[in-house]
């Protein structure tokens, strides 16, 4: 992979002053996780795309760092380690980004290994309640379609059903079996969010909460997440992620204002020819609400070199 010019890549700007899209994508995930592309394929996705700071983001894992970072080097492109984290919070499941400079430490350690196993136990179950409903071994075909001896997810169970023509596609899937209240849809038991997002304020990273406006929330229940993600130690929000209705994106903006909130964004891409690419979002609002790089945790990322953020 040719190595971009040492200006590369850009400083990024301190405001959101106009309704634009930027080079930055801070939530992705890869075949660490639930994703189909290895961390250094995905960075180079990334740069063909015309990405200049990135995040790998996997589901409860940082395993894909250091390939992500060897190749966000060679490529030019500024990666901020990170992982995205299963809480609950008022019996909903909801997500939390760590974004971590310099990489996992201090309390997130024991916390990935927490969710690890929840993790474990969780498919345990979904592969008991699927083999009940017409897929037999269903734990060993979900395994086959991982690839690795990662913990299992419901997408590597929807493989395995489009792949025994249980079902016609990933859809169909969800749809029938694994989607928000069928029965492949088991809830683990995931830690409260005030402790995730106390893991990665202590270990020195930055908590985004993820995907704001896909929870099926009220504006009123969504500000009330907001004060208790914030009450946490929560710092940020995904003020964009993937393709949202502009008004609600407008709206969601007001309320990171009204609680001095950084704004981040990301398309959540797990793989390709899928409703999101790398770098595939919507605008982003013209919003007093700072850019997640003015955190002063992420502050030098602005002008950071290639590679993988370290702290600062």
């Amino acid at each position: 992979m040719p190595r971009l010019p040492e200006a590369f890549p850009p400083a990024l700007p301190r405001v959101f002053d106009a309704d634009q899209r930027y080079p930055v994508d801070l939530h992705m995930h890869s075949t660490a996780s639930d994703g189909s592309l290895p961390p250094d394929e995905l960075v180079a996705l990334c740069a063909a795309r015309g990405m200049t700071h990135i995040a790998l983001t996997d589901h409860d894992t940082m395993d894909g760092t250091a390939e992500a970072s060897l190749a966000a080097e060679q490529a030019g492109l500024c990666l901020v380690p990170g992982c995205e984290l299963s809480t609950r919070w008022q019996g909903i499941n909801i997500h939390v980004v760590a974004l971590m400079p310099g990489g996992l430490q201090g309390a997130l350690v024991e916390g990935l290994e927490q969710q690890r196993q929840a993790r474990i136990q969780r498919a345990e179950v979904i592969a008991e309640r699927l083999e009940k409903m017409g897929l037999p071994d269903a734990l060993a075909k979900a395994r086959a379609q991982a690839g690795s001896d990662r913990p299992l997810g419901r997408p590597d169970f929807a493989r395995a059903l489009v792949a025994e023509g249980v079902v016609a596609d990933w859809a169909g899937a969800f749809k029938r079996y694994l989607g928000s209240g069928k029965k492949g849809d088991v809830k683990a038991h995931w830690p409260e969010i005030a402790d995730a997002v106390g893991w990665v304020v202590a270990s020195g990273g930055v908590a985004v909460l993820a995907h704001p406006l896909r929870y099926g929330l009220t504006r009123r229940k969504r500000g009330l997440l907001l004060d208790a993600f914030t009450a946490a130690g929560g710092e940020a929000v995904e003020l964009v992620s993937g393709q949202q209705n502009p008004d609600s994106t407008r709206d969601l903006a007001r309320q990171l204002v009204e609680r001095s909130l950084y704004a981040s964004l990301g398309s959540d891409f797990h793989f390709p020819g899928s409703h999101a690419a790398p770098g595939s979002m919507s605008v982003v609002p013209r919003t007093a609400a700072p850019p997640i790089w003015e955190h002063p945790r992420l502050a030098h990322m602005r002008n950071a070199a290639p590679g993988m953020l370290a702290a600062g």
